[in-house]
Order: structure tokens, then C-alpha cells, then sequence
């Protein structure tokens, strides 16, 4: 059976990530969504996304196909009925559709005409940006028993300070030694040819992926990812980093999302509470304005290719799209646009002939190129973003 992932109605709700990935590959857990769900099928996926996206993740169709909405989460028995739909069968948690059966040669979708199958159990969905951070705990659970289960963890060395050892599983290559590690309340996992440095103390549930990097004397809270190729330093709680980006200093970053390619300079700290204790509202680019968020938590999230200078202040609840590069003194303000240079003095436009060289530097250093899709990506991102920045 040939299975495709498409964005569904939560995509700009998940927005600044959205702009530069589909949803199926956005990560939350230990995997990306694609990921988990191509692990429980046993197939690749491919996507239905926005048009200028559609290079990079092409869609795959054949004669029979099912259709997933990426924005749930899989689990065993959504699996079990996903793979017995036959045709003209949909599948709906209340008013939504998790997947449906098509045919190459079909015109139109019209769910009138298809048989509605109810699922009535949980499932995980990612709704709102806010949902990364605040399910992460529930997907790490989901996706350390996924990929944990008949397998048997490398040892843990005996220099490591372990509370709750049968929790916590180290893949090969992964070093750590004179750490603490607490999965008392939750999953630690550490993936391959992963690192922990001397004096770190993580509280799970946690999730190291492979060849990151936790600095000397981090201090983590669960739930908190650290994606592939990524380095965190300073105190970090509830927080979620999708791959090769860094916080790899002191500081504070809770609450929050970063995308790829992100970087926090030395002494970076974010709010997650509000002084008052009310509850955060998030830069919303569906109904741009401010949303409520039903959270009294909620920190940073940053899109892709972002940075910050040294000990830059982020206030609770700021939104930062993509390629924005921030400096300076003071608080800048709580939605900073993608493509946007400067901070709480002021922004101007940061142009994407100089936001693309700085990207070849960064992904060369890990031997990455910066494809001409990557360019293109970031050029469509940069036009449909020019209303939000000053002209």
C-alpha cells in the first residue's frame, strides 16, 4: 500500500516551522512525525504540502493510496485500522479525518459518499505550535516504548549517577560519563554516537538524539528533545530543538521550540511566566493576532535559520519566524517577523543574499550543502512574509 502524509487544516497554526517543512516533519518526541509513523507501517511516506515546498517533499501516488493527516500522531491501533481501510472507507477522531482510502484516477474527495469509521480511542495530535512542548512527554513515552521494545540497551558506565536505570536506554556510540541521570518520571534516551558531557543532571522524560551534544554541567528538565546534530548548554526545561541547531551556553530556555539551523548566543534567556501569572498569548499567523494559548508556560518559538546575539532577553510567549537575526539590549518584541535584523532598538529587512551566504557557512560545517531547493524555499518564505515586517 502506498500511504501519504498530507499538512491538514493545522498547518498555519503551525506556523513559523510550517513554512520551511509539512507537517509530517516536524519533530516532537524522539522522532519526527514521518518517522514514527513510517516505523509502525513499515513504508515510506510521501507528502501532500504547500506548492513551493513540493521539490523538496514531492508526493508519490500510485493506483490505491491511503491519505494520512500528518497533524495525528500514530499508535498501535490507529495502525491496526489504518491498514484494514479498503476503499471509499474514512477514518475520524469527532470531527476531523485521520486517513482516508483514494484512487489515482479519483476526481474528488467527498466524504458524503464514504463510509465513516469513528476512533474512539486517544490520540495524539499536534494542533497549535504550543502543542510540540506541552505533548512532548506523552510522545517521548510513545516513541521510547516504539523503539525500545525486544531490544537491549548499551550499558550504562559506572561513573554515571542513575536513579531508575530499567528507563533509560543508550543507543550505540553514545558516550556519558560522571552525569546524573533521573528517569524516575519519565524515559531518558540517547541515541547513537550522542554525547553528555562531565556534571550534566537530566530529569526525563528526556531525549538525546543522535550526534548531540549536552555541554559540560547542563542542567535539563523533561520534557525536553534535544534533535539530531543539535548542542544545548545553561538550564533548560519542557523544551523541544528540531535538529543542528544550539544552545550551547549558559542561559535559560524553557517552555519552548526551536526549529533547524537555530542559535542562541552565550547567556540567551527567555521567559516562560508572566509576572502577573495570567495566561500566554501567542503570535497567531492564521488570524494574525495574539492567541490564547490556555498555557500559564510558554517560552520562545523560533523558526528555522534564526539567531540571536549574546544575552539577548526574550519576553514570555515571543514568536520568532524565519531567518531573523537578533541583537542587542532590552526585550526585543514578542512576534519578530522572518527576515527581520535587529532587536528592541528597531528592525530592518534582512536581505536573503546575505541570510543565504551565512546558511552555506552554518551547514557546510556539518557538511550539509544549501541546495538551490533550500534557496527557494527561503526566497517564496521571504516574499509571503514581507507584510509583517516594517517597509
Amino acid at each position: 500500500m502506498n500511504y501519504i502524509l498530507f499538512d491538514g487544516p493545522s498547518r498555519n497554526k503551525l506556523l513559523p516551522f510550517t513554512y520551511t517543512r509539512p507537517v509530517a516533519d516536524i519533530r516532537i518526541g524522539i522522532l519526527t512525525v514521518r518517522e514514527k509513523w513510517e516505523t509502525y507501517l513499515g513504508y515510506t511516506t510521501s507528502t501532500v504540502t504547500e506548492d513551493y515546498l513540493t521539490d523538496k517533499y514531492p508526493m508519490v501516488e500510485v493506483e490505491h493510496n491511503i491519505m494520512i493527516n500528518a497533524s495525528f500522531l500514530p499508535n498501535r491501533e490507529i495502525i491496526e485500522l489504518i491498514k484494514s481501510l479498503s476503499e471509499n472507507q474514512a477514518i475520524f477522531k469527532d470531527d476531523d479525518v485521520i486517513a482516508f482510502y483514494t484512487k489515482e484516477d479519483q476526481e474528488a474527495v467527498n466524504f458524503d459518499d464514504y463510509e465513516a469509521i469513528e476512533f474512539e480511542r486517544e490520540i495524539l495530535s499536534i494542533e497549535h505550535t504550543w502543542d510540540i512542548f506541552s505533548k512532548n512527554g506523552d510522545a517521548i513515552q510513545d516513541d521510547f516504548e516504539l523503539l525500545t521494545n525486544d531490544r537491549k540497551s548499551q550499558a550504562i558506565p559506572k561513573s554515571v549517577n542513575v536513579i531508575n536505570p530499567e528507563n533509560i536506554f543508550i543507543e550505540e556510540g553514545a558516550t556519558l560519563e560522571f552525569v546524573t541521570l533521573n528517569a524516575s518520571s519519565g524515559p531518558i534516551y540517547i541515541g547513537e554516537n550522542a554525547e553528555i558531557m562531565e556534571g550534566s543532571i537530566i530529569r526525563g522524560p528526556f531525549a538525546l538524539c543522535e550526534h548531540a551534544t549536552v555541554k559540560l554541567g547542563a542542567k535539563i528538565y523533561g520534557p525536553t528533545t534535544v534533535g539530531p546534530h543539535s548542542k544545548v548548554g545553561g538550564e533548560v526545561n519542557n523544551s523541544v530543538l528540531f535538529g543542528y541547531s544550539n544552545k550551547g551556553h549558559d542561559g535559560f530556555l524553557g517552555n519552548s521550540v526551536l526549529g533547524e539551523w537555530c542559535n542562541l548566543g552565550a547567556d540567551t534567556n527567555n521567559s516562560n511566566l508572566k509576572n502577573n501569572y495570567a495566561e500566554v498569548r501567542l503570535w497567531d499567523y492564521e488570524t494574525e493576532g495574539f492567541a490564547k494559548t490556555g498555557l500559564q508556560f510558554c517560552g520562545l518559538m523560533m523558526g528555522d535559520h534564526s539567531k540571536c546575539g549574546i544575552n539577548t532577553m526574550f519576553n514570555t510567549g515571543t514568536v520568532v519566524g524565519v531567518s531573523a537575526n537578533i541583537f542587542g539590549s532590552g526585550f526585543p518584541r514578542n512576534f519578530v517577523p522572518s527576515f527581520s535584523w535587529g532587536g528592541n532598538s528597531g528592525f530592518t529587512t534582512y536581505l536573503t543574499k546575505k541570510a543565504f551566504e551565512v546558511a552555506k557557512v552554518v551547514m557546510s560545517r556539518r557538511n550539509i550543502e544549501f541546495t538551490k531547493q533550500d534557496a527557494a524555499i527561503l526566497e517564496h518564505v521571504f516574499e509571503i512574509t514581507k507584510e509583517y515586517r516594517p517597509s
